[in-house]
């Protein structure tokens, strides 16, 4: 049986007879002659039938029919990949008769009206070459994260997602029948990972996190897909910045690399960045965008949305980088399993990193002594002796060491990492307030 090859190998083949398979993306008429472009996992290939004859068979069908084609590879630099398929024999190995809701061959809108279509159709519009491309290149961020964790000793975890209670407090919890017992969703691997910093140092995991939030904005959906590492034995929280960092900057370096000219195609913006992101304090910058806007927001707990926007702009004018970190968030807005900052009490060691106007992970270092840790959850209104806290405990009474690390939103960074709108857009089936399917 002849071997199957793929568009981008054709132009090793030039002069040869060889075998395609793929679905039809395209087809069109011109002065007798024939054109068809067939799509494979590695892109698209034009096929020229110059009597028409064996384009006949396909008659009354349309794109996404699935097709054989033998034929000879010839060179034609206006094609794609520079060759072209001629005496084309085609067999149809699965027909689609009806006609696709969307045409895939043309560009998608991504305008905010239309992403209702967009996503009431993204079973076929993800077929679009275009739409593709958005998720090869998350593939590849994801890929880079790994590899790099991996390379830097962290092992890969599987936590949980069904838990017995929301015990790290929030009412933004998707309840669930357990065996007629109340479950939820779990918000984050927060408790599971600080646990495995007791058994291999340093974790990470990448997995789905449930968010029942009511908010419909552009950066807000239920279900997200996090980044979560968890690192052992720091000597301060600096540490946890530098990791972040270095793996962040190796992720975004190597998709400019090697998805170039996707990228480009995507219109995604030109890549700002230095391998040293900027520090500022949330103090810094609540002083210095009220300063440049006239506008205060020295009264708030947290960064304003419009503040990271500002900010990263400013990062990214004067100090060359688009990527930056805000540190030293006020104790007000801290977690009970946060550590205070021992220089300044009124602080806590927790920093986001933004990039491209949006946070997409927050950096904390823990609290790992277990009596400060409890006297800390009494403060925040919790109960050590709560049973969902019993295991979380457990590891602290039996000696973690200091240790910090971040929850990183894979789909914000893919968004701005290709320069889309709306979170939406970079997650293949997207859940959020309205929609449940497909």
């Amino acid at each position: 049986m002849q071997e199957r090859i793929l568009s981008s190998q054709l132009k090793d083949f030039i002069g040869k007879k060889i075998k395609l398979e793929g679905w039809l993306y395209k087809k069109r008429e011109l002065g007798g002659m024939t054109f068809l472009v067939l799509r494979d996992r590695h892109g698209l290939t034009q096929i020229l039938d110059d009597k028409s004859s064996e384009t006949e068979k396909l008659k009354g069908l349309h794109q996404g029919t699935v097709l054989t084609v033998l034929g000879m590879v010839v060179e034609e630099k206006r094609a794609p990949n520079g060759v072209e398929i001629h005496n084309p024999k085609i067999t149809i190995d699965m027909p689609v008769t009806e006609v696709p809701p969307i045409e895939i061959d043309k560009p998608l809108s991504h305008d905010s009206e239309n992403l209702d279509t967009l996503f009431e159709y993204r079973v076929i519009g993800l077929r679009n070459v275009q739409e593709g491309k958005i998720f090869k290149i998350r593939a590849g961020l994801e890929r880079y994260i790994r590899d790099f964790l991996n390379k830097n000793e962290f092992i890969e975890i599987n936590t949980p997602k069904i838990l017995a209670g929301a015990t790290e407090g929030g009412a933004e919890v998707f309840k669930v029948d357990y065996f007629g017992k109340e479950a939820v969703l779990a918000q984050s691997p927060q408790f599971y990972k600080q646990i495995m910093v007791g058994v291999f140092e340093r974790v990470f995991e990448i997995a789905p996190a449930y968010r029942a939030e009511t908010s419909a904005t552009t950066r807000h959906v239920s279900e997200v897909t996090m980044l979560d590492i968890e690192m052992g034995f720091i000597s301060g929280h600096q540490d946890v910045l530098d990791m972040v960092q270095d793996m962040t900057y190796h992720a975004l370096t190597s998709a400019y690399e090697e998805f170039k000219d996707e990228l480009k195609s995507l219109n995604a913006p030109q890549l700002v960045l230095k391998n040293k992101f900027p520090i500022f304090t949330v103090a810094q910058v609540h002083e210095m965008y009220s300063k440049a806007t006239g506008k205060s927001t020295e009264h708030e707990k947290d960064l304003v949305p419009d503040e990271e926007k500002w900010i990263c702009e400013h990062a990214k004018k004067e100090k060359g980088c688009e990527a930056v970190f805000v540190t030293e968030f006020p104790v007000q807005a801290m977690k009970f399993y946060h550590k205070i900052n021992p220089a300044d009490p009124s602080t806590v060691m927790w920093a986001d990193l933004l990039f491209r106007g949006i946070e997409i992970a927050t950096c904390p270092q823990r609290e790992n002594n277990y009596k400060k840790l409890v006297e800390q959850m009494v403060k925040a209104g919790l109960d050590p002796e709560h049973p969902g806290y019993k295991y979380y405990l457990q590891a602290f009474k039996f000696g973690l060491p200091a240790h910090g690390g971040c929850g990183f939103g894979i789909d914000r960074f893919v968004e701005k990492t290709i320069g889309l709108n709306n979170v939406k857009e970079a997650i293949l089936f997207p859940r959020d307030l309205n929609r449940l399917t497909p």
